[in-house]
């Protein structure tokens, strides 16, 4: 319940949907000007232009069929993993407001680096050795049934949540960037799926998307609008 109800608020929080009240001063923007019209419209372009080639990447993607051995696997992984420490996504811990600290436990507990830089890696986790599909589901509807059904409902609806719709174009298969997505926050946390080829990651998450994606997963609260 708990991850859930984090991961809901860092999506909400880094996608700008309903910004915080001690926010909303910041997200003001001033008057805009002729020159911001310029400004505005090379930007649509430019992100028109970037939809374009990441949906050419999807493609391309979808129809490899290349197949690697498991060490190529595991290797193509930790070099992901290792690759993700260079996202900047320290920041220095603040000051949580009264209205806030009231509810925290620990203030220090945030979001490391699974494997920061100088220390030795500790062992990866891997998804099939605990999942909610052959673990979780089984041990919360013993203890609580219709919890377990509700939940398992939930994190489906999630999975295949999509518009089929990328910018302007419709009916596009997302499956693809989303599973990149998925594996590469779970990538980020130490978590590691045997039959994901990481190189995918690389392949359809430019560094400026992956900074965006570690820091709504790991700091919303340092999430801004230019990201």
């Amino acid at each position: 319940l708990m991850s859930h109800a984090h991961s809901l608020a860092s999506f909400i929080w880094g996608c700008g949907i309903h910004p915080e009240p001690d926010c909303a001063a910041e997200q003001k923007s001033p008057p805009s000007t002729p020159q911001d019209g310029c400004t505005h419209r090379h930007e649509w372009t430019e992100a028109v232009n970037e939809v374009q080639l990441l949906m050419e990447k999807m493609m391309m993607v979808q129809q490899q069929e290349e197949e690697f051995t498991p060490e190529e696997m595991v290797t193509r992984f930790e070099r992901e993993r290792t690759e993700s420490l260079l996202e900047p996504a320290e920041v220095a811990r603040s000051v949580l407001p009264d209205s806030v600290s009231r509810f925290v436990r620990d203030p220090d507990f945030i979001y490391q680096d699974f494997s920061p830089k100088g220390e030795q890696a500790p062992p990866t986790m891997r998804a099939q050795d605990y999942s909610w599909e052959d673990h979780g589901f089984s041990l919360m509807n013993r203890l609580y049934g219709e919890m377990a059904q509700l939940l398992d409902e939930k994190f489906l609806v999630v999975y295949a949540l999509t518009y089929h719709t990328m910018a302007m174009h419709t009916d596009v298969d997302t499956s693809t960037l989303r599973k990149a997505l998925w594996n590469y926050i779970h990538c980020i946390f130490g978590i590691r799926y045997d039959d994901y080829d990481y190189g995918e990651v690389n392949q359809l998450l430019e560094r400026n998307l992956k900074v965006y994606v570690k820091t709504v997963a790991c700091h919303p609260e340092k999430t801004t609008l230019r990201m």
